[in-house]
């Protein structure tokens, strides 16, 4: 009997211990990387860490950092136990905030990358930098703390969800007031993820279309080239790059939970399984932002960068032929040549003694 019983006790310890080291994993992986990203970014040059961008990044890396640190522990002592009615409402808070919060980094991230690249004189006469980022990223926590304040002041509740290992909203009431909060949250972070598609795409828009008009080579303006070979420079790009992969990485973690919220509101059925799903995604985004930084840092960048034009420049070769393109200031002799057999040299603007060397070395490459 003693040894049933012993056996019994091992099997339970065994089990809490792997379901204990999922939280616990998570936790470790979340801070090492973010303390390892926030070292990364402080190390960045001066003029790039004074940017916006750059001031949004390393918000975003502290608030996932915050996140870890304050979500994880509660998680994992209180497992399998019951929790205290406070530190249930403030677990729910901490997931409600920190997911929202993001969010909206994300989303101005993106806004100032579409306004500095689609919109540049607007961006600079609105004198978009730091300083501003900064004020963005108060008025961004400070907005959300008051949103995410409204369950503990009645407007939902906090309930303990599948396998007791975290509290959120109730997102199964009939209660009016529980109802239109729960449908907020779901509808202003749906917002926001629709607001980061739609600059994402549009900044993606923009510079397809700036490198199409620079590659005509009638009628290029040349503050369109001066601008389009600031964004091919190996920061912007840079920059750009790793917008992308931090709002598909944010997105992709964040989506789930917007989506269980409005299903278990509108069909109210009990799937332990699937929000619990939901919420591990949102946890991996901590884990997964800091890494993106670390890996896009410039010395790899610069390397993926110079490996992905010499593959561009070996299928460019390998199709055109090798032969010098026209230049601008090539077709313009060409067309100073054919054209002074009718009007006189001077009034074309080409110097006399160059058009039969010119000539000739037109009638050597055609």
């Amino acid at each position: 009997m003693g040894d049933t019983n012993n056996t019994s006790d091992a099997s339970v310890e065994k089990g809490y211990l792997e379901i204990l080291a999922i939280p616990v994993f998570m936790f470790v992986a979340g801070v090492v990387g973010n303390i390892i990203a926030i070292v990364v970014l402080s190390k960045t040059k001066r003029e790039r860490k004074e940017s916006a961008f750059y001031t949004l990044v390393c918000g975003l890396a502290v608030t996932d950092l915050l996140g870890t640190c304050l979500a994880s522990p509660i998680s994992i002592t209180y497992l399998e136990h019951n929790w205290p009615r406070t530190l249930c409402e403030f677990h729910s808070f901490l997931l409600l905030f920190f997911g929202v919060a993001g969010l909206s980094i994300i989303c101005a991230m993106s806004a100032e990358r579409y306004l500095a690249i689609s919109h540049p004189y607007t961006y600079k006469r609105w004198a978009i930098d730091q300083s501003v980022a900064r004020w963005s990223l108060f008025t961004i926590y400070a907005g959300n703390v008051l949103f995410c304040c409204l369950p503990v002041m009645g407007f939902s509740e906090s309930v303990h969800q599948h396998h007791n290992t975290w509290c959120f909203i109730n997102w199964r009431t009939d209660k009016t007031l529980h109802v239109v909060y729960s449908f907020l949250y779901a509808g202003i972070s749906s917002l926001l993820i629709l607001v980061t598609v739609a600059f994402n795409v549009a900044l993606c828009w923009t510079l397809f279309i700036m490198r199409q008009r620079t590659r005509n080579r009638f009628a290029p303006r040349m503050s369109l080239k001066k601008h389009w070979k600031e964004l091919s420079s190996g920061v912007e790009i840079q920059m750009m790059v790793l917008l992308i992969v931090t709002s598909l990485v944010v997105l992709v973690c964040s989506t789930p939970l917007v989506v269980r919220v409005f299903v278990n509101q509108i069909w109210l059925e009990v799937d332990g399984d699937a929000d619990l799903q939901a919420i591990r995604f949102a946890s991996v985004n901590p884990i997964l932002d800091p890494w993106v930084y670390i890996l896009i840092r410039r010395t790899v960048f610069h390397k993926l960068l110079s490996l992905t034009r010499r593959v561009l420049r070996g299928r460019t070769n390998s199709v055109l032929p090798d032969r010098p393109q026209p230049t601008a200031q090539y077709l313009m002799e060409k067309s100073c040549v054919a054209t002074s057999f009718v009007l006189p040299i001077e009034l074309l603007g080409c110097d006399q003694p160059n058009v039969v060397p010119k000539l000739e070395e037109t009638a050597r490459i055609e």
